[in-house]
């Protein structure tokens, strides 16, 4: 096990690395303000993470960037796996609580 990954994915079990391209999509406009990254040749499950290499630190208005470069796949082990899509559900249904609370009653003093 690399050290460098970190104590977590020594616990929680770290599946294997990949390296695969990746499409890069960078726009900073007045229509729009997206940075995309879409590794080609796998398929992301739930706890993956996704390292993308060669990335500008800078897009200046006006501009979109699309470029091809590499990115690191670190797959999720089992535990991790089952930890993400739990934990995600929890995080959806905070999404349903979306302020239709009923005001409350004012008390007018005459």
């Amino acid at each position: 096990m690399n050290g460098r990954w970190g104590v977590g994915r020594a616990i929680f079990g770290g599946g294997e690395t990949l390296e695969v391209p990746c499409t890069v999509d960078i726009e900073r406009t007045a229509d729009s303000f997206h940075a995309y990254a879409v590794p080609e040749g796998v398929f992301l499950r739930p706890g993956d993470q996704v390292i993308v290499h060669g990335t500008p630190d800078h897009v200046a208005f006006g501009e979109r960037m699309t470029f091809e470069t590499r990115a690191t796949v670190l797959r999720a082990g089992p535990l991790t796996r089952f930890w993400t899509q739990w934990v995600a559900i929890f995080e959806l249904t905070e999404l349903y609580h979306c302020g239709f609370e009923p005001k409350e009653a004012v008390a007018w003093n005459a």
